[in-house]
């Protein structure tokens, strides 16, 4: 009777086996554990494993028939092998060294609750429709300005249909005085086309379907997961990628790193208020020609080279 050579090979289940099938079992290695006649009972193997491992050996030997006749098939095969290869996530970015402590940044954020504890926005809206159709004028334009633009304009279509019906023309003359209204015009006009068509008329709540709308980016769409939704989210803006790198909180080169550092990095209790906290923080005290150091809350906190005042601000309860 021929003897058994020890093989070595961990304890598995059926359903362990089967994963590992689906993730692309070597074949050299199904080989090598059938050069014997049978299996020992040491490896423990039930009947739906053994079934997997022999259609394993079964392919091993086809692919060693049909590599005798055809070289180069044994390299066609490494590079398509019979099974299906398992998706490979996307790598998350290691987080560059961190400027602050867990407690500095609780603080920084603390500060920021008790001066504007349930901040808003200052875009006007009505309903989530209103809201994206804002945040999408709101590219290259101030929040005053949107504001003014589509006082009316909401008034009379507060609805995807009632904005269709409006038409491009009347919609562009309404907001002919934001910068870019002509292809804003034509945007409001596709994206509500596309809420009937796809969405019944209503907005998503799901990143990818909102940026797969006319004129609707990441940012747009973070925005309108928030305000509208409640979904804990960083709309990163010119203020908070300045805030971001100037303070040291999210250094990155893009809006994109920028808005996953500061998701990894915030405290969580802080984390739905932050967008608005660092909007209204970047757009009235740490302004981008001359920060306004002696105005900020934070000042014994920050970091950023150009601070000139270490001595923070009374704390004062503000509105928005």
């Amino acid at each position: 009777m021929r003897r058994a050579r020890k093989i070595n090979f961990p304890a598995v289940s059926a359903r362990d086996v089967d994963g590992e099938w689906e993730a692309g079992l070597r074949l050299e290695f199904a080989a090598a554990l059938f050069e014997l006649s049978d299996i020992g009972p040491a490896y423990r193997l039930d009947g739906h494993a053994r079934n997997i491992f022999k259609k394993v050996a079964a392919l091993s030997a086809s692919e060693t028939t049909v590599a005798h006749q055809n070289p180069r098939h044994d390299d066609q095969a490494h590079r398509n092998p019979p099974w299906k290869e398992p998706p490979r996530l996307p790598r998350k970015k290691p987080l560059p060294r961190a400027k602050y402590t867990q407690a500095e940044l609780t603080a920084i954020f603390e500060r920021f609750r008790q001066q504007r504890p349930a901040p808003t926005g200052e875009l006007d809206h009505v309903n989530p429709f209103t809201l994206l159709v804002a945040v999408v004028l709101s590219a290259q334009a101030t929040d005053v300005g949107v504001n003014k633009a589509t006082k009316k304009l909401f008034q009379i279509a507060p609805t995807p249909q009632q904005m269709l019906a409006l038409g491009e023309e009347r919609v562009r003359e309404e907001i002919k005085t934001i910068g870019l209204y002509r292809n804003k015009a034509k945007n409001v006009i596709a994206l509500c086309e596309q809420l009937l068509d796809q969405h019944g008329g209503v907005v998503p709540e799901d990143r990818d379907a909102l940026t797969a709308l006319p004129g609707v980016g990441r940012k747009t769409a973070n925005v309108v997961l928030s305000m509208a939704f409640g979904v804990p989210t960083i709309a990163v803006d010119t203020h908070i990628f300045r805030i971001g790198n100037r303070l040291g909180l999210a250094p990155g080169k893009t809006v994109d790193d920028v808005e996953s550092i500061l998701e990894r990095r915030i405290p969580r209790d802080y984390l739905y208020h932050a967008h608005h906290w660092l909007i209204l923080h970047g757009r009235y005290v740490c302004k981008a020609r001359k920060p306004d150091c002696d105005a900020c809350v934070i000042a014994d906190l920050c970091k950023a080279k150009v601070k000139t005042n270490s001595v923070p601000a009374p704390l004062q309860r503000l509105e928005g």
